[in-house]
């Protein structure tokens, strides 16, 4: 009976034995399989295995009376353990890499309360996870518990300290007065919303082409399901509607497509092409060309991709000139630089060019030309930003590029920015579309940005002609777009200012001072100051006025070969007949000779007042300024000053009769025509 019974239970062990070794091939099976897709790179995959063998169904939990320590779980057959812990760990590890923000800070915070000395690292990542979270002050407290409290290597340490930096940028980036021009929006579809979008660029007809992750059946089991492709959609309202997929002949169904641009003429395709191999996208640009039913086989471009090395994210100019894009070739600052190649006939490119002063020893990535304003648009990790990637611009004049500037809160975030698009002939942010992943989603989506415009003045100064000094109290009249008159007096610097509302060109300024001549001149700038967040201040030219020389300072140089008579009608400042037909031979002159200047004096006859007959001479030499302008003479070239009924080269009254001839032969305009000196 005993042999018995000791048998039974002998074969209940055994039994026991068996379930518990199954249980642990079982969890053997999920971490290889969870190791097996973090090194492949797929993060969220891998977290999701990791969270089943921490959490198993409950018919594979061990029970409490099994010898497996409830910290640590035997792998079978090795001899070894592993830490319950380090699998958390890992898990976090494959949450943050996926930017599941919220779910890596939740498991690092399991590690570090665990044990902090083991899990340093944990915290300093749970910094960084309040940051992307949008908790800065909570990070900043973090990051200084980290250095005071942990002995970090010099590495970590300075990663550290770099996030301190970060926070502070964020700061300054969220006191920004110009926030307020910018309306930052999500863009909606109308297919799945767990479909990420991003890199939107110009088709035709009104139509975008985008990058979205889609589930491919067409794909073997040892790769995963999900591959990005492109499709093209319009946008209404920020909606993204009636898409379709880009039709490509010939394509691997194994490869991910996306990041596209169509070249000037619509008639070839340049797109990314990219597989993961052991963790690590490997990329290469292919560019098709038209055809009836779609785009043909891509052809690699062999001049940009170099074996071993990844190029991505193709953009070509709108001039279809030259094709931007990323590439870690060798040649380059760091990781991924921009490059750029000029365009053969054929869409194939010419051997590529490193961007320079743009690249960094981190990666700079999808690059964008905005001809309009001459900026290079592009995404960097490598400068001071807000956290991730960065947008910067950088104008580019012909081959040469400027030092880059971070384009600032709220087009950036703490988050991945990283794609940026915007249509020619506007303002660059105008209404622009960007990818970032600032949202409660993990991926990248498509945010339409809208600038409102910053508020313009224009300023310039009064000199004297002759001596160049400054002119205080000049009256400066600006005629604006709408018609209005705008009056301001120059101040002890000479200086005046206005609110610009319109294209400068479309202003023009008169300027008067006692014992000066009046001058009018159209509004132009001499360079623009736009180092204000809020106001872009237009420079205008110097503008000089000369002194009035008065006949008795100065007699009147007449010959009758420079001098021209306009008469005029009794109290009237308009040209008629004979009148018009002397100005139309002046103009003639000017025409011919763009050396040649003008002054015209007005003048009246003797009856009236003083202030009456000074007025009516101004509007008569202004009658002929007038003229020509509007025909077409500069303004520079033309000076005019009124004299009233000042020197009279008729009698008015001859034996105390008047005289009507004379009178007549004094209400006139002289128009003395000589060379520029």
């Amino acid at each position: 009976m005993k042999t018995n019974l000791s048998i039974q239970r002998s074969l209940l062990l055994m039994v026991i034995l068996i379930m518990s070794l199954r249980t642990v091939s079982q969890v053997d099976q999920r971490i290889a399989m969870a190791d097996k897709y973090y090194d492949a790179g797929e993060y969220f995959t891998a977290a999701s295995l990791y969270e089943q063998f921490l959490n198993p169904p409950k018919k594979e939990i061990p029970k409490a009376n099994f010898p497996l320590n409830t910290r640590k779980y035997e792998l079978g057959g090795s001899g070894g353990s592993v830490d319950k812990f380090d699998i958390i760990y890992k898990q976090a590890e494959s949450y943050r890499l996926a930017n599941y923000w919220q779910e890596a800070a939740a498991k690092y915070k399991e590690c570090f309360e665990k044990d902090f000395t083991r899990y340093a690292d944990a915290f300093y990542w749970y910094a960084v996870c309040q940051r992307s979270l949008g908790k800065y002050t909570a990070t900043e407290e973090y990051l200084n518990r980290f250095l005071k409290t942990t002995v970090a290597n010099d590495s970590r340490k300075q990663d550290a300290e770099k996030e301190l930096q970060t926070i502070q940028f964020i700061k300054t980036q969220l006191a920004r007065p110009d926030s307020v021009l910018f309306k930052v929006k999500k863009n909606t579809t109308s297919f799945s919303k767990e479909k990420g979008i991003f890199a939107l660029t110009a088709a035709d007809n009104n139509r975008f082409i985008f990058t979205s992750t889609v589930a491919d059946p067409m794909v073997n089991k040892d790769e995963s399901s999900n591959h990005s492709r492109l499709f093209y959609a319009t946008v209404n309202d920020g909606v993204l509607e009636n898409v379709e997929p880009v039709k490509i002949n010939g394509i691997d169904a194994s490869l991910n497509q996306g990041a596209a641009s169509l070249s000037a003429d619509k008639e070839v395709l340049y797109f990314t092409q990219w597989r993961k191999e052991n963790g690590k996208n490997i990329s290469s640009i292919y560019y098709s060309t038209k055809e009836e039913s779609g785009w043909a086989k891509p052809v690699l471009l062999s001049s940009i991709n170099k074996k071993g090395f990844s190029s991505k994210q193709p953009f070509c100019s709108s001039d279809g000139k030259t094709l931007f894009f990323a590439s870690d070739i060798p040649g380059g600052t760091g990781g991924f630089d921009i490059w750029y190649a000029s365009i053969n006939d054929d869409g194939t490119t010419a051997e590529p060019i490193n961007g320079g002063p743009i690249n960094t020893k981190g990666d700079e990535q999808a690059p964008f030309y905005h001809s309009t304003s001459g900026n290079l648009v592009f995404s960097s990790n490598g400068m001071q930003g807000m956290g991730g990637f960065d947008l910067f611009t950088a104008k580019m004049n012909e081959s040469i590029l400027g030092n880059p500037q971070n384009i600032g809160h709220p087009v950036n975030s703490s988050r991945d920015d990283i794609y940026f698009f915007a249509p020619e002939k506007n303002p660059l942010l105008k209404n622009a579309v960007i990818g970032s992943d600032r949202g409660s989603e993990c991926c990248l989506e498509a945010y339409t940005v809208v600038k409102a415009p910053k508020k313009k003045m224009i300023s310039g100064i009064v000199r004297d002609c002759k001596t160049n000094e400054v002119l205080a109290e000049a009256i400066v009249t600006m005629k604006n777009i709408h018609g209005q008159n705008l009056q301001v007096a120059t101040g002890s610097d000479g200086k005046f200012s206005f609110d610009l509302t319109g294209e400068i060109s479309s202003h023009t300024f008169t300027i008067t001072r006692e014992n000066y001549k009046e001058r009018m001149t159209l509004a132009a700038t001499e360079k623009v100051d736009e180092s204000d967040l809020m106001t872009d201040v237009y420079m205008n030219v110097p503008i000089c006025i000369n002194k009035i020389e008065k006949p008795e300072d100065k007699p009147l140089e007449i010959k009758p070969e420079n001098v021209v008579s306009v008469y005029f009608d009794f109290d009237k400042s308009l040209l008629t007949g004979r009148s018009i037909e002397i100005m139309d031979s002046i103009y003639e002159v000017l025409s011919q000779d763009r050396t040649i200047v003008i002054q015209i004096s007005g003048y009246t006859d003797g009856l009236g007042t003083d202030d009456y007959n000074r007025k009516l001479s101004d509007k008569r030499a202004k009658a002929c300024a007038n003229y020509l302008t509007k025909k077409g003479i500069a303004v520079s070239r033309i000076t005019f000053v009124s004299f009233g009924e000042c020197c009279p080269v008729e009698m008015e009254i001859i034996n105390g009769r008047d005289n009507p001839d004379g009178r007549g032969r004094n209400r006139r305009a002289l128009i003395n025509i000589s060379k520029a000196e």
